[in-house]
């Protein structure tokens, strides 16, 4: 069962838009190839580094320093009950059972996987 979550209030990243010319670039993470386009953001959060679509960071995030960004919107998660892969913006991500899927609308689309320890480190229950 999919549950409205936020970010804490002490958890932020660090990022940088690629607003270059460029055709973007490809990497491996989350056990697949990411893709990464023009206009991406390049983000740090708490020492993982990956990349999030613009319309997704634009829609997401507020800037509180330069280069410092929380996120501003909820979530909605649910814990994975078994293997498997979401396919996200940038490409397939993997993950296992009890890991957490999560979602940036309440649809449940605009998808991303996250272990579950990780998860619950930053953000909590929007009651």
């Amino acid at each position: 069962m999919r549950q409205r979550y936020r970010k804490k209030a002490d958890s932020f990243i660090i990022a940088v838009q690629l607003n270059l010319e460029t055709e973007g670039f490809t990497y491996h993470k989350w056990g697949d190839e990411q893709r990464c386009k023009k206009d991406d953001w390049l983000v740090n959060n708490a020492g993982e580094t990956y990349t999030v679509d613009a319309e997704t960071f634009a829609k997401s995030y507020r800037m509180t320093t330069p280069g410092i960004y929380t996120k501003s919107t909820p979530v909605w998660a649910e814990k994975a009950t078994h293997d498997g892969s979401v396919f996200t913006k940038e490409g397939e991500s993997h993950y296992r059972s009890g890991d957490y899927i999560v979602s940036n609308d309440e649809e449940g689309s605009d998808r991303y996987c996250m272990p579950a320890a990780r998860f619950e480190a930053i953000y909590e229950l929007d009651r």
